[in-house]
């Protein structure tokens, strides 16, 4: 199978993120790590993530600020040289994305839609006049504007996505074994479905890093086929 699962190591602890790779160690499916700002702050998070070899990396940073902040904070960044991927929130505006997009280098760019903790309710005490699809519908427009490598955007939205962004890479979090419980995010579902809907890639955190790390992988290697 070629299409990739990135294991996200949601912690601040070193020896739990080394569990987690360690754990998930397998020939048969293609595994990544994401790693987000609860590690990348952490004491030792950033050169933890340094010193990783023959590992798919994911920078789950959503960078969202003016373009010349976000330009620095790309090149604060470049010391590491294993990092595959980055987010940035599509929501930025174009000028931030030509700007992250020019200065990332080898450094996949991914435009974060509609996070998948929100929902239609939720968008409109933001402000937002457009539902879910309509506005994931308009930030894909605007990502693939500017020539980012890719986006990030619930499982509901990606069989609609895909005429769109035929040429880029969709990751889909928001994605849960079955029968685990949603948490946090609104708008889910399985690895398996979230393929068949067309996502290149998914993300997947609790399902696999609670409990037994072992079993849960077999499992999910179980659900793909």
């Amino acid at each position: 199978m070629n299409k990739r699962i990135f294991i996200a190591c949601d912690t601040i602890k070193i020896s739990t993120a080394n569990k987690i790779i360690n754990s998930t160690r397998t020939n048969k499916i293609n595994i990544g790590y994401k790693f987000g700002l609860e590690f990348w702050n952490s004491k030792n998070g950033r050169s933890f993530i340094s010193k990783l070899k023959n590992k798919v990396i994911f920078a789950d940073l959503k960078l969202l600020d003016i373009p010349n902040t976000c330009r620095s904070a790309i090149k604060s960044i470049k010391d590491i040289k294993n990092i595959n991927y980055l987010t940035v929130h599509v929501s930025g505006g174009l000028e931030m994305l030509k700007t992250i997009k020019r200065v990332s280098g080898k450094i996949k760019i991914l435009g974060v839609t509609t996070l998948t903790s929100l929902d239609n309710r939720a968008l409109k005490q933001i402000g937002y006049n457009k539902n879910v699809k309509q506005l994931v519908l308009h930030q894909a427009k605007l990502a693939k504007l500017a020539k980012l490598d890719g986006i990030i955007s619930s499982p509901h939205e990606v069989k609609f996505l895909k005429e769109i962004c035929k040429d880029m890479e969709i990751i889909t979090p928001g994605i849960r074994l079955k029968g685990d419980k949603a948490h946090d995010q609104k708008r889910i579902t399985t690895p398996k479905e979230a393929f068949k809907n067309g996502a290149t890639s998914i993300v997947i955190g609790r399902s696999i890093t609670k409990g037994s790390i072992k079993k849960n992988i077999q499992k999910l290697i179980n659900s793909l086929n």
